[in-house]
């Protein structure tokens, strides 16, 4: 049994009952699809779940969650939901189903009337609906006119301007006061509901003054505060002002045109996340009416809970999350954060970013409400757009910055939710960064231990590796066999060595005279050892002169030119993954040039690698 909290009369509260649909009043907060036999299931609003434990049976009025344990009917629901009282939610659900109720005196002996003032809440949003017509009625007056011309020059007519419920506070400082202190509101409760505050004179006067308003709605559709712009250049205040933390308004649970998206959201699955009013409006304009904003906060937990509940994210059913950000280093911070709390979703994020970093409202405007809707369509999964942004910041022509963005990177990997996608996303950051496969594997797998990661450069210079044989083979018959060697080893350079001791030998070599101008026998090899800078490669020298040749065979021209080729083979793969690198880094549309350039010499140096392949069939 509730505590009455008001003497409303038992038949008045039974007819409200009676004539409330528990599923219309849930589906408010939660979006329900059926669980069969006639019943509704959700995600529950009262505790965070993946899967759907909310049950509710429109045929008895009641809901029940299995894994919190919370029931009741409707009038506990709104209870609960929004935290009202008993009275109060009685009477939001008499209002909405047109009940006149009937209240019992507290003496019983003057006859039942209706009573004479609402709940708190009903009170602060029944003036929160006086100032919404208030404010409506002065976006037509000759003071507005710097805030009609806001909204004209940004796409937003008269109808739009109505069907947003725009207005204007006009050049006073207490007009919205004394009209609602007329319509019988209380200081005490204009200043609670954030609509007034006291001046330092004592005096109320109104929070919102000469600025372009926005009614902010709950999921409900009652209006609950305002967000002012800024309008002239004399106003000293922020660009944009909200309605401060009231009973009614919590900036982290609210979402601007949530009350014209809500439907479209359950509908198609996906909700699309904006920046501002303005944008909220355009994408609303254009054909996506899923879009929302935050007001006045970054988008955070409880925003996500909301929407969680109407997209209906859990195991069984993921919706989409588009965030769209500025391009700005603002904006990709946001969007950063933003992947931070994505692994709340269970469902699919991604991000959209307009061409030339327009915002929805600039994109419309400029190039028409379709380029607003392909923004949207070209979205990418955010986990992309964060790795591509954080290995942006490091020189990938380096070992170095290859080995740290790997270390930055494979944290954001190891975070990917969907497990079996690891796998590919560490393939891809390998592509990406021009790495070997094992040690970002290895990277991911650490940080998704916990592990502080061990980035290990590639191991092309490690003994054991295949190029580094390749490449001691070569300058073995260069030192061993000059005379075969001869201008086929004199044409490769040293930047085909990868290991940089065999790479100052083989300057050495060319420092001697190179290969051709040999015949051999121990006054070369002096001569190449005297050539040498390095002292690492000094030594080598007299270990690659006796070192005998990785055949079994006669050491003949189809040997050094097998050799030769595997050599520049490996350098060329070098090159090419290299230059995949880039590629995948680059946005083909703004940097087109140069992407057909590097696509081009990508194409010349696949084909020179095709051909070294050939040449060098046969084997060491």
């Amino acid at each position: 049994m509730y505590a009455v909290a008001g003497r409303v009369k038992d038949e008045d509260i039974a007819l409200v009952r009676d004539r409330t649909s528990i599923a219309d009043v849930v589906s408010e907060t939660v979006t329900l699809r059926s669980a069969g036999g006639g019943n509704l299931k959700g995600l529950c609003p009262f505790h965070d779940e993946k899967t759907p434990s909310f049950n509710v049976s429109p045929s008895r009025g009641v809901y029940f969650c299995h894994g919190c344990g919370q029931g009741g009917d409707a009038i506990k629901f709104l209870m609960d939901a929004e935290h009202l009282s008993f009275i109060e939610s009685v009477e939001r659900l008499a209002g909405k189903a047109g009940i006149q109720l009937r209240y019992d005196t507290s003496d019983g002996s003057a006859p039942s009337g209706p009573r004479p003032q609402a709940g708190q809440r009903q009170r602060l949003i029944a003036a929160h609906a006086s100032a919404v017509d208030f404010y409506r009625e002065q976006l037509g007056s000759p003071g507005a006119r710097k805030a009609r011309e806001f909204l004209a020059e940004r796409g937003f007519g008269r109808d739009a301007a109505e069907k947003y419920g725009c207005g204007f506070a006009p050049d006073s400082w207490d007009a919205l006061s004394k009209h609602l202190r007329m319509q019988g509101f209380t200081g005490e409760e204009l200043t609670t509901a954030g609509l007034a505050k006291t001046a330092r004179s004592g005096s109320l006067i109104d929070r919102f003054r000469r600025r372009l308003l926005w009614p902010i709605r709950d999921l409900g559709g009652e209006v609950i505060g305002f967000g002012a712009r800024k309008l002239f250049d004399d106003d000293d205040g922020p660009k944009y002002l909200n309605t401060p933390e009231s009973p009614l308004y919590k900036k982290s649970h609210v979402l601007y045109g949530i009350d014209h998206a809500k439907r479209e959201i359950a509908k198609r699955g996906r909700a699309v996340i904006v920046e501002g009013y303005t944008d909220v409006m355009a994408c609303h304009e254009a054909g996506e009416p899923t879009a929302v904003a935050t007001c006045g906060t970054a988008f955070g937990v409880d925003h996500i809970n909301v929407l969680r509940r109407l997209l209906m994210d859990s195991d069984s059913f993921t919706g989409e999350i588009i965030y769209t950000f500025d391009g700005d280093a603002a904006g990709q911070k946001a969007a950063l954060r933003a992947f931070e709390e994505d692994q709340r979703f269970v469902g699919r994020t991604f991000i959209a970013v307009s061409p030339d970093n327009m915002d929805p409202c600039d994109l419309r405007l400029t190039r028409g409400d379709l380029a607003v809707r392909d923004m949207i369509a070209g979205r990418e999964p955010l986990v992309d757009f964060a790795l591509r942004h954080t290995i942006s910041k490091f020189d990938l022509d380096t070992v170095e910055g290859r080995v740290e963005a790997m270390r930055r990177a494979a944290p954001l990997v190891a975070k990917i939710k969907d497990r079996e996608k690891r796998p590919e996303y560490a393939r891809k950051l390998a592509g990406d960064l021009g790495m070997d496969l094992e040690p970002v594997q290895r990277a991911v797998q650490n940080a998704a231990r916990g592990e502080a990661t061990e980035a290990r450069a590639p191991r092309q210079g490690s003994a054991e590796s295949p190029q580094r044989l390749v490449e001691r083979e070569a300058l073995k018959l260069a030192l061993q066999e000059p005379v075969l060697a001869g201008p086929m080893f004199d044409a490769l350079g040293p930047e085909n060595y990868a290991d940089p001791v065999l790479a100052a030998l083989r300057e050495a070599v060319e420092q001697a005279g190179g290969a051709s101008s040999a015949t051999g026998g121990v006054v070369w090899i002096e001569k190449v050892r005297d050539s040498c800078a390095d002292l690492g490669a000094q030594g080598l020298v007299s270990e690659l002169a006796v070192e005998p040749l990785r055949t079994d065979g006669v050491v003949d021209p189809r040997y050094v030119q097998v050799t030769l080729a595997r050599l520049q083979g490996a350098a060329v793969t070098t090159r090419i993954r290299d230059l995949k690198s880039k590629v995948q880094r680059l946005n083909p549309v703004t940097h087109k040039d140069q992407y057909l350039a590097l696509a081009g010499e990508l194409f010349s140096l696949e084909q020179q690698a095709r051909a070294l392949r050939d040449q060098a069939a046969g084997g060491m």
